[in-house]
């Protein structure tokens, strides 16, 4: 299995990235990040949460949604894959028209000396990792298109999953179902969220480390 992307990666380096390409990735860290997923009126358009919107409930609006109350096996299976669509659907096609407008080739010019020393990944997947901490879904889904386009190699593609597997989607479950425990909070909110992120960069490493040493060791036995 080859870990060396098939593109070089020079070509991309030097691409001229034009001025909107950094608007445009603005733009998309803040669209991703949920930093106006509590702001109320216009403003809140440039949340991914608010346009992705939700579905309209039946009955009991606290409990029943278009999966209904009580489905079991494969068909509420079925509805529950089915409601993860939209999201997914919406961020592939936020990414096609920034990566359009030079927005990916920006984040990679700007975000690599940053993510290639904590993470060992390029900054082509920085947009894919801000939104991954508000929705697994589209950060997996914008995971699946960098590897598939090969922006990103299989080891790295690895470490990365491995940053967004532990406490996926953070700042949307954080601030959503850990709120239930914030008037328990002995310390401000904001050091539980920072201890969950560095553990994130800390289990990620923890794969490189280990894909590092098996690379190293399946080296010296073919020498």
């Amino acid at each position: 299995m080859s870990t060396e992307p098939k593109k070089d990666s020079s070509i991309v380096e030097e691409f001229k990235v034009p001025w909107y390409g950094y608007v445009a990735l603005l733009f998309a860290i803040i669209f991703f990040s949920g930093l106006f997923a509590k702001s109320k009126g216009w403003i809140a358009v440039f949340d991914f949460n608010t346009i992705n919107g939700t579905y309209g409930v039946m009955k009991d609006a606290a409990k029943a949604t278009f999966q209904g109350q009580g489905g079991t096996g494969a068909r509420d299976g079925f509805l529950f894959a089915l409601g993860l669509v939209p999201a997914v659907m919406l961020a592939l096609g936020v990414v096609e028209v920034v990566d359009h407008l030079g927005g990916l080739k920006a984040g990679q010019k700007l975000l690599t000396p940053i993510l290639r020393p904590l993470l060992g990944i390029p900054g082509i997947a920085g947009l894919a990792l801000v939104t991954s901490l508000q929705s697994t879904d589209a950060g997996a889904g914008m995971t699946k298109m960098l590897r598939e386009t090969d922006a990103i190699t299989e080891k790295e593609k690895t470490v990365f999953c491995a940053f967004q597997f532990s406490a996926g989607g953070t700042i949307t479950n954080y601030l959503s179902s850990g709120a239930a425990l914030f008037s328990f909070l002995t310390v401000p909110i904001i050091i539980p969220l920072a201890v969950i992120v560095v553990m994130k960069f800390f289990g990620a490493n923890v794969m490189r480390l280990y894909l590092n040493r098996v690379e190293n060791k399946g080296e010296a036995e073919n020498e």
